[in-house]
């Protein structure tokens, strides 16, 4: 690594397209689960201008044959999620109450389904509870920040956060639901010394100044989020750079479910698998392996047995087992990496069902999930480290 560098990381508020179609999808999942928990749920979400179209498919073993819109009301879901962003204004052409709802939904394939279900079937090799799809998931955890993350991606999730709770306050009335958040930090040595710029951009009423809108997040978001000792005069504040924000959400650009996967997990700084996480049930271990290798990252961090710890995972669909798992802990580890990844795989089971069971995920907790990353959040089963303990021990035993 580079002794001295600037690294930057991005998040985006709630109501930018692509994250108000990712609230909607999880909106549904968290429906689907509270009806049943073991509904599978693969549900993507498209929103432009005054429409909001539902694809994917969806089975609720409890129901059987009834259609889904007789136990789910996906209207209801879809405008209160929207609601719950805060698109109600007058001028709003993507509104709450006025929207176009397109539901494509459709039940899930036999096919992938007997390669999940805990079931023999021809042709599979197992009983057990297989991933939901063939793929490879990354977990990723850090010393620099009290949640175990990169500084410029937790710094810019703040942001946002603070940017969110200011204008749902209702304090200032301009401000408007689509933003986005930029941070860039200086690192030397490893360790973070100073933020380069900082970038926001917010949609805004008609009526607001770019000098007040300025003016205003400077003061009252940037220099509250950031610590005072990492921003000097040198520092840049890149506000509304464009000059105008007045048209967005999915007014201005579609969004799409699962397009902010870099946003959702370590902003750019560990790897990513690719899977996308939003509208996706436990099943399917884009979502639920990558929760499991941050929380295995997390506690190799926690436990003090590295400074930095990266996780991979990878799954062939219908199989139980992990194809591989592979620690790095880039030369911070207290012992040899393949100790670590051992003892890891003592203390935590990776395969689909114990995964499930191990981190309680069939519970409707995903809209919790869905803006300002899916890392970093204490109230998430992922984000404890509570195995820590377990982890040090096993790793003394089998260095012994």
């Amino acid at each position: 690594m580079a002794h001295t560098f600037v690294f930057s990381s991005e998040s985006v508020g709630e109501g930018h397209p692509d994250k108000v179609a990712d609230l909607i999808s999880d909106s549904v999942l968290d429906a689907c689960l509270t009806v049943d928990k073991t509904s599978r749920v693969a549900c993507e979400t498209l929103v432009k201008s005054n429409a909001v179209v539902l694809a994917g498919e969806i089975t609720i073993p409890k129901i059987g044959a009834k259609p889904i819109d007789t136990v789910i009301n996906i209207g209801t879901i879809v405008r209160d999620a929207i609601r719950d962003i805060g698109y109600v204004n007058d001028d709003d052409v993507f509104h709450a109450d006025k929207v176009f709802i397109h539901n494509l939904l459709t039940t899930q394939s036999p096919d992938i389904a007997q390669g999940v279900d805990a079931r023999k079937v021809k042709g599979k090799k197992t009983a057990e509870q297989g991933a939901g799809d063939q793929g490879l998931m990354f977990g990723y955890a850090c010393n620099e920040t009290p949640e175990l993350m990169p500084t410029p991606v937790m710094f810019a999730h703040r942001l946002g956060r603070e940017l969110t709770a200011i204008r749902k306050s209702g304090k200032v009335k301009w401000l408007r639901p689509d933003a986005k958040s930029q941070v860039s930090v200086r690192y030397d040595n490893g360790v973070p010394v100073e933020v380069v710029n900082v970038v926001i951009s917010t949609q805004h009423a008609a009526d607001a100044s770019h000098d007040e809108i300025e003016s205003f997040l400077i003061k009252n978001v940037i220099k509250k989020v950031i610590p005072k000792g990492l921003l000097n005069k040198k520092t840049e504040y890149l506000i509304n750079p464009t000059g105008r924000f007045v048209v967005g959400g999915p007014q201005g650009d579609t969004g799409l479910t699962g397009r902010k996967i870099i946003v959702d997990t370590y902003g750019g700084w560990g790897r990513h698998g690719g899977g996308a996480f939003s509208g996706k049930d436990p099943s399917k271990v884009d979502r639920s392996a990558a929760y499991m290798a941050r929380w295995v990252a997390k506690t190799i961090v926690a436990s003090g047995l590295a400074s930095i710890a990266e996780l991979q995972v990878a799954y062939a669909i219908g199989h139980p087992n992990p194809v591989s798992v592979f620690v790095d802990t880039f030369e911070t580890g207290t012992v040899p990496d393949e100790v670590i990844a051992a003892a890891v795989q003592q203390v935590f089971s990776f395969k689909p069902a114990d995964i499930i069971r191990q981190l309680d995920l069939l519970r409707p907790i995903y809209r919790r999930t869905t803006n300002y990353g899916h890392f970093g959040k204490n109230d998430l089963p992922w984000e404890t480290t509570s195995r820590a303990s377990a982890l040090k021990s096993a790793v003394k035993a089998l260095s012994v």
